[in-house]
């Protein structure tokens, strides 16, 4: 969507993964964070990485580093309020560096299940359960986000239900296309998928 800026979640810690950064894990040849980028760049008129530490480590991707704005490392939530306070664009979609089967009309249905609900959020879902990390966000509700991040507030789906947020959902078969790789089992797990059940890389 040419007024959507896309924001890959690159931050955590990767405790379950043994440390280091998760995207950049390699799978069926390529860094996770490949697969990730194939499939969002389509959908958004730019993309970005939020990310703390040394930028050059993702520095062959060609893409922004946009790092947490606000110190101690408080979650997820600061990763979404980079992106808000830094795009160019009226809104963002955020989604992990982890999920390398995201659909292609992620940010499409988004915007329609905002559009259709007369809320200023989407969020993901899929076999029962939602994604909130997985959304499209306002830019202008940054200085919202910023207040309730400074006074405490570290859970995205109890901060994005005071304003209202709606639900696009999406089917798991032949796969969930929201699986994310937290360990070693699961990444295993995803290069099968890729390699022996046709999953487009």
């Amino acid at each position: 969507m040419h007024d959507t800026y896309g924001v890959i979640l690159a931050g955590g810690l990767a405790r379950r993964m043994g440390g280091g950064d998760k995207p950049l894990r390699p799978l069926a040849g390529k860094p996770m964070l490949d697969h990730v980028i194939a499939r969002l760049a389509p959908q958004c008129a730019a993309l970005a990485l939020n990310a703390n530490g040394d930028p050059t480590r993702f520095a062959a991707h060609g893409l922004p580093v946009l790092p947490d704005t606000l110190p101690d490392h408080p979650g997820p939530l600061a990763g979404i309020l980079a992106a808000m306070e830094a795009s160019p664009l009226p809104w963002i979609v955020t989604v992990p560096g982890d999920s390398p089967f995201l659909p292609n009309d992620l940010v499409a249905r988004l915007h329609a299940a905002r559009e259709a609900a007369g809320t200023p959020m989407a969020c993901a879902a899929s076999g029962g359960y939602t994604h909130p990390p997985i959304a499209l966000w306002p830019r202008d509700l940054a200085p919202a986000l910023r207040q309730a991040v400074a006074e405490g507030e570290r859970k995205i789906d109890r901060w994005t239900a005071r304003h209202g947020v709606a639900t696009a959902e999406w089917p798991t078969t032949p796969f969930d296309p929201f699986f994310n790789a937290n360990t070693p089992e699961e990444l295993a797990e995803a290069e099968k998928l890729l390699l022996n059940r046709g999953v487009s890389p």
